[in-house]
């Protein structure tokens, strides 16, 4: 076993999960320790909602995040949704559209083959991905979220060659699930800007990642119960100490799973995102109490996605 730890230190990879779970000194740009983020905003009078729940419980956004898909709205929407993130200074991220979960292949949905939901099958819906992200960034937006490690390099380097802006940031999805360090290292090497890492792995595991990469880690710090429903509030201040610089995400359990969402659903969706900002602010607290010297990046950061609306 010596011997294999060695080879993998030689990798430049920790070889072990160590049980003290150091301290990270990595920090964003600006010196911050860590972010909010409220994944499923699905849509302009979603981000609305979130913006305004937000400033009633006094909870700090930094990136508003959507998971239906760039293709389930309209170019007024997406718009629309430029235009509110560059006014708030806050980063819009939009899903790629096509995946296997809206196609018409079965393994996606069997009990073996969950874990494909979320990939591109083929060539067409990797060009549909592409295209997707081109509809995006000529109405403004400059962060996108993708589950599939083809369209994650295919992105990566279409924004090296210039096909797409070079600020533009990349997010991975927590279905990709890179819970170990070289799994997160390969994502970090191939593109990724940010990394969402599974929201059940242990503070030591999570250290391990952290000392293998550099990018920022998303935790879901309440997961959704399709990734499991853990609630780990309490250990917030130790997810910011080994994991910084963090996105606190915050999902919800006992809560319908809305993709792909719609006007059909709005009313639904208004009420959870409403409820990610409580949740939000019940994490606020937590940090105010028990970790009140971790440093939040502030808002309206340099590096954040924030939208160039197509007008400018």
């Amino acid at each position: 076993m010596e011997s294999i730890r060695q080879f993998v230190s030689q990798c430049g990879l920790p070889s072990e999960d160590a049980p003290s779970a150091p301290s990270s000194k990595l920090r964003f740009p600006d010196g911050g320790e860590w972010r909010i983020e409220i994944p499923s905003t699905e849509g302009p009078r979603v981000l609305t909602a979130v913006l305004d729940e937000a400033e009633k419980r006094q909870v700090p956004v930094h990136r508003i995040s959507q998971g239906s898909g760039i293709l389930l709205l309209t170019e007024d929407e997406i718009r629309e949704m430029s235009a509110i993130g560059a006014k708030h200074s806050i980063e819009v991220n939009l899903f790629l559209g096509p995946r296997a979960s809206f196609d018409i292949g079965a393994q996606a949905v069997s009990p073996a083959g969950r874990a494909l939901a979320l990939s591109m099958r083929g060539a067409n819906q990797l060009v549909h991905g592409l295209a997707d992200v081109e509809r995006a960034v000529e109405l403004g937006i400059r962060s996108v979220l993708v589950s599939d490690l083809g369209s994650l390099e295919l992105v990566s380097e279409a924004r090296a060659k210039g096909v797409f802006p070079k600020d533009l940031i990349i997010k991975t999805s927590v279905m990709m699930a890179p819970a170990n360090p070289a799994s997160a290292r390969i994502l970090e090497r191939l593109g990724a800007n940010t990394i969402n890492v599974p929201s059940d792995l242990t503070i030591p595991q999570i250290a391990s990642i952290r000392a293998a990469i550099a990018a920022p880690i998303d935790f879901y710090v309440e997961a959704p119960d399709n990734i499991g429903g853990f609630i780990r509030y309490y250990e917030i201040p130790e997810l910011i100490r080994v994991a910084a610089p963090i996105y606190l995400k915050f999902g919800l359990r006992n809560a319908p799973d809305v993709y792909p969402s719609g006007s059909h659903l709005e009313n639904t969706v208004l009420a959870l995102s409403r409820e990610r900002v409580r949740r939000a602010a019940i994490a606020m607290e937590h940090i105010a109490k028990y970790c009140p010297d971790a440093k939040m990046s502030p808002l309206g950061a340099e590096d954040l996605g924030i939208p160039i609306p197509a007008d400018h």
